[in-house]
């Protein structure tokens, strides 16, 4: 009956270890996926200036329909909004980070898409009645909201890839690619000396 009880135990003890062991696991799901690789996903090195860099990064925002809501040599930041459906609300916010690298720029880029759904919240109304008090009947309500349901980080190569190539059209021209001076004009040949005049002889 003891040798029972404590296998029993043993089983149970053992079946504990293995369900946290992977939970561990699930709950280190995420972490385990950031790998820290060499990739440039997220990151190019362009020509210029911080300050120039991240005014080619503004400009590429606003020239696809994005509200800028911070812009400086070091930052942009500006969002979009999508509605896919009805009671669907998306937001994509893009924040850009332009650091020096030499002579040239490290620029960080990281997408963050935010969704919302429509939370509908019926109120009622009371209306009086004399004596018997008051009856509660429900209206429609104008108190709906968007409350936010998921967040997650864009990791899309090819979106950024779009980003950077966008981006590249927006940078100010590099010093050795400025149009060639104009070639000085060749100086003009030397006008010819007229020949002079045959002397006139008197026959007479």
């Amino acid at each position: 009956m003891r040798a029972s009880r404590l296998s029993s135990a043993a089983v149970a003890l053992t079946s504990a270890l293995i369900l946290s062991a992977c939970g561990g696991r699930a709950a280190d799901s995420t972490v385990l996926r950031e790998s820290f690789d060499s990739g440039d996903t997220f990151s190019r090195t362009v020509d210029g200036r911080p300050g120039d860099a991240c005014e080619a990064a503004r400009r590429t925002l606003l020239s696809q329909g994005y509200a800028i809501a911070r812009s400086d040599d070091a930052q942009v930041e500006g969002n979009k909004n999508f509605q896919p459906r009805e009671d669907d609300h998306e937001q994509l916010v893009l924040r850009i980070s332009c650091a020096p690298r030499g002579s040239q720029t490290l620029v960080f880029v990281s997408a963050v898409q935010d969704r919302y759904a429509l939370k509908k919240s019926p109120t009622s109304a009371s209306v009086g009645v004399g004596a018997l008090g008051s009856v509660s009947l429900p209206f429609g309500s104008n108190d709906d909201s968007l409350v936010k349901v998921a967040s997650s980080t864009v990791t899309d190569a090819e979106f950024y890839r779009r980003f950077f190539q966008r981006l590249q059209q927006y940078l100010p021209a590099a010093a050795g690619k400025s149009a060639p001076s104009p070639s000085p004009s060749p100086s003009p040949s030397p006008a010819a000396v007229p020949e002079p005049a045959p002397a006139v002889t008197d026959q007479g």
